[in-house]
């Protein structure tokens, strides 16, 4: 089978990894995805974008990327899209345009049930295979359309989970994002809080960055051991203050407590509050609210970043009630996506 690929980011590349071990083979990709996956058809490095304003300066550059991809479609058998709306939707129409019986498979689909459900129909329309992470997102969608809850890909990657915790909390992680611009707004409120805390930090700080990027964006480490790894890093923990983003779902699965924090260039944050209609950013707290009525955890974003508001936060944390949330979380996760999305493909 030859199967057309559109994976843009980071994590959706992680998840394709899972996915292409359990389709085999005899499986030929091609389009945009991590090199180590195959040959894509250009460097991931050269699509990072951060925020609305970086999107417009890189328009054209997109334009003709998604025409690229239309052209390679002519020689394949099917296409799939991982995440990555912006693109990937105009993508899809441009495929149905010029080859209406190629069949489309969306893989973690846009989030249009929080910021525009005149989407939903024109989804349901355009895509072949509609395949949800979110158990609650097939609700949305017109009872007749393509789609299926899959379950989550963080349960293919997260095997191993906190059942008990410290009564004594003794390693905290900080988590800054991966982004210069949410590195270099939070790690100087991390470092106070760190001080005052009176713990050695624990900074997870992303592989790929060079010990000038860590000397530019972090500054003076004194207090803090640098780790990499993610998901053993969280485990062997106690507490962790992070960076809006899928670490913080990452970190509900564990299980372990966190409170998320967010900055965003203000212009970005002006015209997404207004685009997007939640009452929260964490992906975990979207799913607990849609599930149980409430939040799984704290979160502070903008002007309520403060040192006070997380030092509060901290001492006031319910940990046992997070930890029993979490296994419940799990339970309404269900089990991982990538065995289910193969069986869609080759459906």
């Amino acid at each position: 089978m030859k199967l057309l690929i559109s994976a843009m980011e980071h994590s959706a590349n992680v998840h394709l990894k899972s996915l292409l071990t359990q389709l085999g083979d005899d499986v030929e990709i091609s389009g945009i995805f991590n090199k180590e996956l195959g040959t894509p058809i250009v460097d991931l490095s050269a699509l990072a974008i951060m925020g609305f304003v970086d999107a417009l300066k890189k328009l054209r550059f997109f334009f003709k990327l998604k025409d690229e991809m239309v052209a390679l479609c002519a020689d394949v058998d099917k296409v799939l899209l991982i995440d990555s709306s912006g693109f990937n939707l105009p993508l899809a129409k441009a495929i149905k345009k010029k080859y209406p019986n190629k069949e489309i498979i969306y893989y973690i689909l846009p989030q249009a049930w929080a910021w525009k459900k005149k989407r939903i129909p024109i989804l349901a329309k355009t895509i072949d295979k509609l395949a949800s992470i979110l158990p609650f997102e097939p609700s949305y969608y017109p009872k007749d359309a393509p789609i299926s809850y899959v379950g989550h890909p963080l349960l293919d990657q997260i095997t191993e989970f906190k059942n008990t915790l410290n009564e004594e909390v003794k390693k905290i992680v900080f988590m800054p994002g991966s982004r210069k611009g949410e590195i270099t707004k939070l790690m100087p409120i991390f470092k106070k809080l760190r001080e005052r805390l009176g713990v050695k930090g624990i900074l997870i700080i992303p592989t790929n960055f060079s010990q000038e990027d860590i000397q530019n964006l972090y500054g003076d480490l004194d207090g803090f051991e640098i780790r990499h790894e993610t998901y053993k890093t969280l485990l062997e923990a106690d507490f962790a203050f992070i960076c809006s983003g899928t670490a913080t779902l990452e970190a509900s699965i564990i299980g372990i407590p966190f409170v998320l924090s967010y900055i965003a260039n203000k212009i970005d944050w002006f015209i997404g509050s207004r685009l997007v209609k939640l009452t929260h950013v964490g992906l975990a707290n979207i799913m607990w609210q849609k599930h149980k009525g409430r939040t799984i955890h704290p979160e502070y974003l903008q002007d309520d970043v403060t040192l006070e508001n997380l030092l509060d936060a901290y001492q006031n944390y319910d940990r046992s009630s997070f930890l029993k949330d979490s296994k419940e979380l799990r339970a309404y996760l269900e089990h991982g996506s990538s065995k289910n999305v193969a069986d869609l493909i080759r459906a």
